[in-house]
């Protein structure tokens, strides 16, 4: 059988806050550094394809990877940060998307991994009444982590569509790292298993517990 698409969209906090205290670099550091282990997790399953692309979002929102890309050939290039947090037009860009077309009818539910350390600064309610008008966006996995003490957890978990699952907490570039690598691959492997009925993803992992040193490292 031929195997599936698996869409694989990060939505990605680019607002000058992530440049505080190294967390944009951080970000994209870990993002990088989750690829391999994305690609070894879209190996384990053949039956499915996963394509990978990238939004950004500040003073609006852009793609910053427009082409689904097989992640096997996928490299990351960094983001850097340039103004406020127009989260509500980057779930638009999504929105758009998730439309039939250009979504193929066969593909397997999309993920959507949200990223942010702030409070939105545009409707994000609008963009993400927009997600879900969409039947693949109704479908999508959704993952979010909340990077420092400042994100707006309620909203993202708000985003996240199921009152079960909590975002990510990410207090330090270790459990940034780990949630980034998480997203990447568990949720990947959730994802790109076919289901007889579409599944909701399991609750996620907490943040990684504070070890002796990480105190003097949160943001």
């Amino acid at each position: 059988m031929a195997n599936r698409p698996v869409h694989f969209i990060w939505m990605l906090d680019c607002s000058g806050s992530m440049g505080v205290n190294g967390k944009i670099s951080e970000l994209n550091f870990a993002i990088r550094e989750a690829i391999p282990e994305m690609q070894q997790a879209a190996e384990s399953n053949p039956a499915a394809s996963l394509l990978v692309r990238a939004i950004s979002f500040a003073n609006g929102a852009s793609w910053h990877v427009d082409e689904p890309t097989p992640v096997d050939r996928f490299a990351w290039e960094d983001v850097h940060t340039y103004g406020g947090t127009d989260m509500g037009a980057a779930f638009k860009l999504a929105a758009g998307a998730l439309q039939t077309p250009p979504m193929p009818q066969r593909a397997l539910p999309p993920v959507l991994a949200l990223a942010s350390d702030g409070q939105p600064t545009d409707d994000w309610r609008a963009g993400l009444r927009e997600i879900d008008a969409t039947p693949w966006g109704k479908r999508a996995v959704r993952v979010a982590v909340a990077i420092g003490d400042d994100a707006d957890k309620s909203m993202l978990k708000e985003f996240l569509g199921n009152p079960e699952l909590e975002p990510l907490q990410a207090k330090n570039p270790r459990q940034l790292a780990a949630a980034i690598r998480w997203m990447s691959t568990a949720v990947v492997k959730d994802a790109s298993t076919p289901k007889v009925e579409d599944a909701k993803p399991t609750t996620p992992l907490g943040p990684a517990p504070l070890t002796k040193g990480d105190e003097d490292d949160i943001w």
